[in-house]
């Protein structure tokens, strides 16, 4: 199955998913529920488990979404980056 990456300033490896797995993550409306079954997905769980939780979120930091205290839920982050990921890779960036 064809994979697309997701490239960061931080995270060196940036975040591999399938068109499906993007597709699915990605819709109008709430898409938390997406993200966090597919977050269970073993190829992607290997992937956010190898991120360094400091680069992380410096990364997101760069978004200015979110503040100090926000970045420090790190399970919380994983989605953030997991949503932002899923939105590149729909946008062909």
């Amino acid at each position: 199955m064809k994979t697309k990456t997701a490239y960061f300033n931080y995270l060196i490896n940036g975040i591999s998913l399938t068109s499906q797995d993007a597709a699915n993550c990605s819709h109008s409306g709430q898409c938390d529920n997406d993200i966090l079954l597919t977050m269970k997905k073993p190829y992607i769980k290997k992937q956010l488990d190898a991120l360094p939780v400091d680069k992380l979120a410096i990364e997101l930091k760069e978004y200015g979404a979110w503040d100090e205290i926000e970045l420090q839920d790190h399970n919380a982050n994983l989605m953030r980056i997991l949503w932002i990921a899923v939105g590149d890779i729909q946008d062909g960036k």
